[in-house]
């Protein structure tokens, strides 16, 4: 199996779509505490054996660049047994919604991940971040799109980029993101990495029964519901008065299917909000007056006295806008009132069994710093996304390690069908695991 190494982790969307495309994680990088948590309980306990912690690495939550510093005589010595270092620097240094600060600690980030492959020497390389990245300016004076560039040709590596839509992979969410791949100089002659990703497109859906039409966000959450009378109090929350929906016992679509695998109870982080009834009262507006599916426009917006600039009524017959790490970015199609987490990580492509530690928002002076359930998802790779991603660079390292590459078309035939069966022992493995 090829062996990864995910780099900002967060809860663990990215490694865990590679380990469906059939790689084992070494190991995951990440700061929060409650974003590693997540990352431990869903991935490390559940599947041991795509997750094997190195001896040397206290299993816990990691600064990468302190890591880096205090062990990097054993990330040296892993020169050679290294296919690929996966992972996306924090995204809100560049995002077009942010400050874009060349100075922002966070945008920093980049050089470590840099550092990490300079260190280890990967064969592969996945850099995924927000589509900023590209025209975000580098102190050094071009964009960070080029800077990387530039800085993996001289460590020796091949580089492609481009911008890749979630929604093209089955994600409800529209969510384009820049995504880079790279590959040892030489490894890949006369193969460009994003041509074979759009090739391997239709079959991926196809084998999912996903189709080519974008999934809509009722396609994706229909059968999560406030169906119930009297309604469903919350497992956690339910002595302080929140209710919680109710996954219905029939599916609706072939992608809520596919996120009901391994499931069999009720999912978790399904809590309801609470909201004021003047609050009510204002989406029921927005729901009958605003536009769906893009965020409420200034003529919306002064009509109905909303200072708030990032409120979107969701359609239900489209993908979700990118989903952020904010609960009341977003209305429901259909009931006036925000999203839940478990709404937010379906549409996400999380599947119902992944649940997610922490607490649910957070507030005032910790919500710089803090990493709620809503931020967790916000921020993570689409595991879906992720999954056609490795597909891909599994393929490629397919490529890297076959020497005779004449009959190529079959190898590759005969790699899909191996994928094909170890993505069934993954779920199996999970289900087993409960």
């Amino acid at each position: 199996m090829p062996v990864c190494i995910d780099l900002f982790s967060g809860c663990g969307g990215l490694s865990l779509g590679l380990g469906r495309a059939g790689f084992n994680t070494l190991f995951g990088v990440e700061a929060h505490a409650d974003a590693f948590a997540t990352y431990e309980q869903n991935l490390i306990q559940k599947n041991p054996s795509r997750h094997k912690w190195p001896e040397w690495l206290p299993q816990q939550a990691w600064r990468a660049e302190e890591l880096l510093h205090k062990y990097e005589d054993e990330l040296i010595a892993l020169r050679g047994q290294i296919d690929l270092i996966a992972g996306g620097p924090p995204c809100q240094g560049f995002t077009t919604n942010g400050l874009r600060r060349p100075d922002d600690p966070r945008s920093q980030m980049v050089d470590v991940y840099l550092n990490y492959v300079a260190v280890i020497q990967p064969s592969l390389v996945l850099l995924e971040n927000v589509q900023g990245f590209r025209s975000m300016r580098h102190r050094s004076g071009g964009t960070y799109a080029e800077y990387v560039r530039e800085q993996f040709e001289q460590l020796g590596y091949d580089v492609w980029h481009e911008i890749v839509k979630a929604s093209d992979w089955g994600v409800p969410q529209r969510r384009p993101r820049f995504v880079l791949i790279a590959a040892l100089k030489g490894s890949l002659r006369g193969i460009n990495p994003f041509e074979r990703l759009r090739v391997s497109r239709k079959m991926f859906l196809e084998q999912r029964q996903l189709g080519s039409t974008p999934v809509g966000v009722k396609q994706a959450i229909s059968d999560l519901q406030e169906n119930l009378s009297p309604p469903m109090k919350d497992p956690e929350w339910g002595h302080l008065g929140f209710k919680s929906l109710n996954r219905n016992e029939e599916h609706d679509s072939a992608y809520q299917l596919l996120m009901r695998a391994g499931c069999y109870a009720q999912p978790s982080d399904m809590r309801l909000p609470r909201h004021r009834p003047d609050s009510i009262k204002r989406m029921k507006k927005i729901l009958k007056s605003c536009d769906r599916g893009v965020c409420l426009r200034p003529a919306d917006r002064e009509r109905l006295g909303i200072q708030k600039r990032s409120i979107t009524p969701l359609d239900p017959d489209a993908p979700s806008p990118t989903i952020s790490t904010l609960p009341d970015d977003f209305i429901h199609y259909d009931v006036p009132r925000s999203m839940t987490v478990r709404e937010h990580a379906r549409i996400q492509s999380f599947p119902d069994w992944f649940s997610f530690k922490g607490p649910y928002t957070s507030g005032g002076k910790q919500r710089r710093n803090a990493c709620p359930k809503y931020t967790q998802v916000g921020n993570a790779v689409p595991p879906l996304l992720a999954e056609g991603l490795g597909e891909c660079l599994r393929s490629l390292r397919f490529i890297q390690t076959t020497d005779d590459t004449a009959h190529l078309p079959n190898s590759v035939e005969v790699h899909g069908e191996r994928l094909s069966q170890e993505r069934k022992i993954f779920d199996r493995d999970l289900a087993a695991s409960g």
